[in-house]
């Protein structure tokens, strides 16, 4: 089982679940920050794009 979840907003996703769930997976961003290995779900990659791309941590985004 493969449980992504949202950095930001806590969403889960089990993209092992079925065949849709994987494909929804691909819509998920990976990061690496301070030795961790971060995902964020499509709505919260889509909200701070801006400050994904800039490589600020999450800390920043997801107090704003």
């Amino acid at each position: 089982m493969t449980l992504l979840t949202c950095a930001v907003c806590g969403t889960t996703l089990d993209s092992d679940a079925d065949e849709q769930s994987a494909m929804l997976a691909l819509a998920w961003v990976a990061s690496h920050e301070r030795g961790r290995d971060l995902r964020f779900c499509p709505q919260c990659a889509r909200d701070n794009l801006r400050a994904i791309e800039a490589k600020l941590d999450t800390d920043y985004f997801s107090n704003h």
